[in-house]
């Protein structure tokens, strides 16, 4: 690890490095100057953000190299740099960025080295996907929030703030300068496979204000939001990942719901905005991606809409944008429909050319790239990398998980969570009347970094409030001898607290509900992600919606359960009837107290 003289001295040749070849003046970090100095490869380079793998950005594990040379060609993060001028690197759990801050801090700080030291070197522009909830790549001892929908739950814009304010301190403390969040989706699908509970809710005025607020949160904290994804993912039944969703609203629809949230985030001043792999005829009838589709981004977010800052593609290995063109056509086609950065090419070597190429031939203009270059060296500035890039190690630790952060978040989470159900009432649960709880039900592989399981944060948290609780998880998809193992588990128990996960109604969890209800005993359904649980249990005498399964979310629905605190959240979504969904079963804003 490097020393904070080292850094210093660095970060105080960042100038230099950008003025290579002659005296370094006062205006040689100014956007329209390095832009000037730059040739057409380290153009090229600005305007694509990938992956690599390793824990290092000069010494990677084996396993890691290998993953390096089989997908990029390059061993390691600066040769990748080396070789393609990149103005951007995403950050993943599952690529080996994220071990623990310090080792977040270095790897940004080798990044930023290894760039810095080319000719006309410049710094990069850190970026990973930390929406708090169920997408995370950076975990413990960072703060997890809670996700949007149990944010959307509270409805305090001064919460979405404060998340934002804070996780943002976290992020730029170990070098991550720009984050994919807030989702200004507004999820009215309640089968929707890849929003759901990452969406605010189903309201686009309510979705508005906390995207707004967040993205201020994060701009406080000197790190670039990104509202996502445009024009609006929020009513789809096929994952962009895996297909090609394709959203049926009227231009009307359109206007008076998903545009809603997006406009907010613009007036917000929100750094950048990310597009979606969705075909939305209404908006375009040629049958392209919005990704890919000039009208959309050009026609309707630049000059429509007025925004002017930094555009980014989702993923472009994703499904949803290499249905219809090959990997080299997609960067060229984004870049002419008027995106400025593309993420995570399938192949960067492919792509990388074909944008080259395509200048070089005359398709994209240079003056085009001029523009999408100019506008991410623009937010650079002012992100301060151009001043500072590196980490502070003292920072690092006095900032990551501080325990501010953690309280705040635990309390965030506390007027999140959203009684649906108590009759009797069955809740508070005392420890004196109902001294033994058996936890039972789902445990999805827990979002990054989180203790889990969902059973065993949750029994660990109600022991902790004086019950004697055991868990005993029965997954998503119970058998029959699992579901009559904790029948009979039940037996000994004063009540049953059962995690819930996205329960249909030929779903082997609704049999579990079912037949533990039927032994007498008091159940309470948590439904640790989509509400919508609530309106396939009308057998439990109690039903909490705590939209996801992280711990912050979870201990704040025990301490609901035990009466610690009031639940105070509200539903974001409607949820409707399970024998007939053209009925409201429990409407907006529906939420209990004691």
């Amino acid at each position: 690890m490097p020393s904070r003289r080292t850094v210093l001295a660095a970060g105080a040749g960042v100038t230099a490095a950008l003025a290579v070849g002659g005296p370094t003046h006062a205006d040689d970090r100014r956007p329209d100057e390095l832009l000037a100095r730059m040739t057409l490869e380290e153009k090229v380079g600005q305007v694509f953000v990938s992956r690599v793998y390793g824990h290092s950005a000069t010494a990677p594990d084996r396993a890691d190299i290998d993953a390096n040379l089989g997908e990029l060609g390059v061993r390691t993060a600066a040769e990748l740099l080396a070789r393609y001028r990149l103005g951007g690197i995403i950050y993943f759990a599952w690529a080996h960025n994220t071990r623990d801050p310090q080792q977040i801090a270095d790897l940004s700080d080798g990044i930023q080295r290894a760039s810095l030291q080319q000719p006309r070197g410049l710094p990069v522009l850190i970026s990973t996907d930390q929406e708090h909830g169920a997408v995370c790549r950076v975990g413990r001892p960072a703060t997890l929030f809670p996700g949007a929908m149990a944010i959307g739950a509270g409805g305090s814009r001064a919460d979405a703030r404060t998340l934002g304010r804070l996780a943002g301190r976290e992020l730029r403390a170990m070098g991550i300068r720009q984050d994919y969040s807030p989702v200004a989706d507004v999820n009215v699908n309640p089968a929707n496979p890849v929003i759901g509970v990452r969406s605010f809710g189903a309201d686009p005025a309510a979705v508005a204000a906390l995207v707004a607020a967040e993205a201020e949160g994060y701009r406080a904290a000197g790190v670039a939001a990104t509202a996502k994804h445009f024009p609006g993912h929020g009513d789809t039944a096929v994952d962009s990942h895996t297909g090609f969703p394709v959203i049926t609203h009227s231009r009307e629809q359109w206007e008076t719901l998903d545009a809603v949230p997006f406009r907010a985030a613009i007036a917000a001043g929100v750094d950048s905005l990310m597009t979606a792999h969705i075909l939305v005829p209404s908006l375009d009838g040629s049958g392209d991606p919005a990704t890919l589709s000039r009208p959309i981004v050009t026609g309707i977010l630049r000059e429509k809409l007025g925004y002017d800052g930094v555009v980014v593609t989702d993923a472009l290995d994703m499904a949803g944008v290499r249905t219809e063109y090959g990997d080299d056509r997609v960067p060229v086609l984004a870049l002419k429909a008027g995106v400025d950065q593309l993420l995570n090419p399938p192949d960067l070597d492919v792509a990388w050319n074909a944008v080259l190429k395509a200048v070089r031939d005359g398709e994209l203009s240079e003056q085009r790239l001029d523009t999408s270059v100019l506008r991410i060296l623009r937010l650079k500035a002012r992100l301060g990398l151009f001043d500072d890039p590196y980490t502070s190690p003292a920072d690092v630790g006095r900032t990551v998980g501080a325990p501010g952060h953690l309280t705040a978040a635990d309390r965030i989470a506390e007027r999140t969570t959203t009684l649906l159900v108590n009759e009797g009432p069955l809740l508070p649960l005392s420890p004196r009347t109902h001294p033994r709880i058996l936890v039972v039900g789902a445990d999805p592989a827990s979002p990054t970094g989180t203790t889990g399981p969902p059973t065993g944060v949750l029994a660990a948290a109600l022991t902790a409030l004086g019950f004697r609780a055991t868990a005993l998880a029965t997954g998503t998809a119970p058998s029959a001898e699992t579901i009559a193992g904790a029948v009979t588990a039940a037996g000994g128990a004063d009540a049953v607290v059962v995690a819930t996960y996205n329960v249909t109604a030929a779903d082997a969890q609704r049999t579990l509900v079912r037949q533990l209800a039927a032994t007498g005993r008091p159940v309470v359904a948590v439904a640790v992600r989509n509400p919508y649980d609530v309106a396939q249990l009308p057998f439990v005498r109690a039903c909490l919606a705590a939209y996801c399964w992280t711990d912050v979310e979870l201990r704040a629905a025990a301490r609901v359960i035990a009466g610690a605190v009031g639940p105070r959240g509200k539903l974001p979504v409607p949820v409707r009837r399970a024998d007939d969904p053209t009925q409201v079963l429990y409407p907006i804003g529906h939420g209990l107290t004691y």
